[in-house]
């Protein structure tokens, strides 16, 4: 098959086309720029939703209850759940879609689970290009759910429309989950467990912090919100949350042109690493500053602006 044709598959909601199409992103393909070109100019309509936070606070139970909610609006929604790659397999768990049982058979809703491969920054270097698929495929609704595993894990600001940074009570830190990093990405917070001791402790101490940051008249600021996945409750509140803030924030804002800069950054930057390996020019001016470097003839930034001059 075709990469055009691929892409026609992918927009008429082909999950099988869709798989295999984040399947090629993800392995590296060199057809994934092509296939990305035919499908960006049928993105750009969905609401992307991160949702980030410590590992047991229950994010994956609440992405199922959001995705439940937003069905029930008669939204379309594509999940892809970034899950940690083990440092000894190689492997990652990608248990969502065990999680995710009872939207199995609901063609509206695409779930797909990736490997963070190494990426530190909680989202997987390929999952820009995994939501412009789903995108394209004509999902309303991209929830993207990261690994979340500390303060560094913000990169899903990078991507998402709206962020929401899901916490618990109880976790022996309260104040760690809501410190400086957290505090600066997120749109909406939930404690989730909401049934929990503790619970309006929780949401005392992240209103306190809330109320150290001066917010101009008219600017968001971020609710929070108590939840209990196990059995949804909340979660209306929470989707009206959401909505209420892309309402005022619109897909066209500065926050999607902040975005696009920053991955056309991050895309140039793999592009110069992939030519230093393939381009025996960039290989050999790359070896020749390594040996200059290592035996003191030239410092690191002097050599770094020669192979510059090289590559141009």
């Amino acid at each position: 098959m075709s990469i055009q044709n691929l892409a026609a598959d992918v927009v008429a909601r082909d999950h099988r086309a869709i798989a295999r199409a984040i399947s090629l992103i993800e392995n590296e393909s060199s057809d994934a720029p092509e296939l990305i070109g035919h499908l960006f100019e049928h993105a750009g309509r969905a609401s992307l939703i991160g949702v980030t936070g410590p590992p047991g606070v229950g994010k994956s139970t609440l992405v199922d209850c959001l995705t439940t909610a937003w069905r029930s609006r008669d939204r379309t929604v594509g999940v892809i759940a970034v899950d940690p790659t083990s440092p000894f397999s190689g492997g990652a768990l990608l248990g969502d879609r065990i999680r995710m049982q009872s939207h199995t058979d609901d063609d509206g809703v695409y779930v797909r689970s990736m490997a963070t491969r190494g990426h530190l920054g909680g989202v997987a270097t390929a999952t820009s290009d995994a939501a412009v698929v789903l995108d394209a495929a004509g999902m309303d609704i991209v929830i993207v759910e990261t690994v979340g595993v500390g303060q560094g894990q913000i990169d899903i600001a990078r991507t998402a429309d709206v962020s929401i940074v899901v916490t618990v009570p109880g976790m022996g830190d309260d104040v760690q989950a809501i410190k400086a990093g957290i505090m600066e990405i997120a749109d909406v917070f939930v404690v989730n467990k909401a049934d929990a001791a503790g619970a309006d402790r929780a949401v005392a101490e992240i209103e306190s912090a809330l109320s150290l940051r001066e917010y101009a008249p008219g600017t968001w600021r971020p609710p929070v919100l108590k939840t209990e996945a196990t059995s949804c409750e909340g979660v209306t509140e929470l989707v009206d949350a959401v909505e209420r803030f892309g309402a005022r924030h619109p897909r066209d804002s500065q926050r999607r042109q902040d975005r696009a800069r920053v991955r056309l950054r991050e895309t140039l930057l793999r592009r110069l690493a992939e030519r230093l390996d393939r381009d025996d020019n960039a290989r050999g001016a790359l070896e020749e500053a390594a040996g200059q470097v290592s035996r003191g003839e030239v410092d690191p930034y002097t050599a770094v602006t020669r192979i510059l001059e090289r590559l141009t």
